[in-house]
């Protein structure tokens, strides 16, 4: 097995995927199958769980004759990768059963640019996939990164929990604790997408610091897609490119 991501744009979405991730698990099962990259995991908790898909021609190259299951250690794997230079590639390659080895070389043999190889041991850890079912949802709507990201950093220092208010008029976003409250009101017409059913009115609560977990970053890209309904937990999409994603699902929680 070997991958390879030369493309800069794509080694900085990499590097973020895995700083989010290292964000909510420490150990993660890594899939590389013949036509994608899957890896699915949840937090110690079992509150997030989370979903990557990143296709075959997402790469730069992708050579996986068979599908190959391996476990990591997301910190060590993400401070490796991070440590990259503008100028060296980013390849993943597997040669034993015990090691990864992660190569950042300088493809184009540049001046000053040192190759570094690096080589991890792989953890032993189970997990069962759990299929995700499709659900229509109540109310869909898509932001721009900066913003939620931004509007969720300044929420964490008043509160625990978030409470989200969707009507057909507009969204707030609301949190309260002992430092005071904050409350954001989202008109509908600043959204860049948003669906909700006729007449719908949805007020469900969820865990802050989880979903500043999930927006730690606006890296990953340029819109968040979020997915909202009683009856599941919230789905929040970042779309990577050429049909790649990541997406997390958390529970709402529940009123006292």
């Amino acid at each position: 097995m070997k991958v390879v991501i030369s493309n800069k744009h794509k080694k900085e979405l990499f590097v973020a995927l895995f700083q989010t991730l290292k964000n909510c698990s420490t150990l993660v099962n890594v899939k590389f199958k013949k036509e994608v990259l899957h890896i699915q995991g949840m937090d110690k908790s079992h509150i997030c769980l989370f979903n990557v898909n990143i296709q075959k021609n997402w790469f730069d190259e992708y050579e996986v004759e068979e599908d190959t299951h391996i476990c990591i250690d997301t910190t060590i794997f993400h401070m490796i990768i991070s440590s990259k230079n503008e100028g060296l590639s980013i390849v993943i390659r597997t040669e034993t059963e015990d090691n990864l080895n992660v190569d950042l070389l300088s493809l184009e043999h540049s001046k000053g640019e040192f190759n570094k190889y690096f080589k991890i041991p792989l953890a032993d850890f189970d997990y069962e996939e759990l299929e995700v079912p499709t659900v229509e949802y109540d109310a869909e709507f898509s932001i721009s990164s900066k913003q939620i990201c931004d509007i969720v950093s300044q929420m964490i220092m008043f509160g625990n929990d978030i409470n989200i208010k969707c009507s057909e008029e507009k969204i707030d976003l609301i949190t309260d604790g002992v430092t005071g409250e904050m409350l954001v009101n989202i008109p509908i017409e600043d959204l860049n997408e948003y669906s909700i059913l006729e007449g719908e009115v949805i007020n469900l609560n969820y865990s802050l610091s989880y979903i500043n977990k999930m927006c730690l970053t606006n890296k990953l890209s340029n819109e968040i897609y979020f997915y909202i309904s009683a009856e599941c937990p919230m789905k929040i999409v970042y779309d990577l490119g050429d049909s790649s994603s990541i997406v997390f699902y958390i529970a709402p929680k529940m009123s006292d």
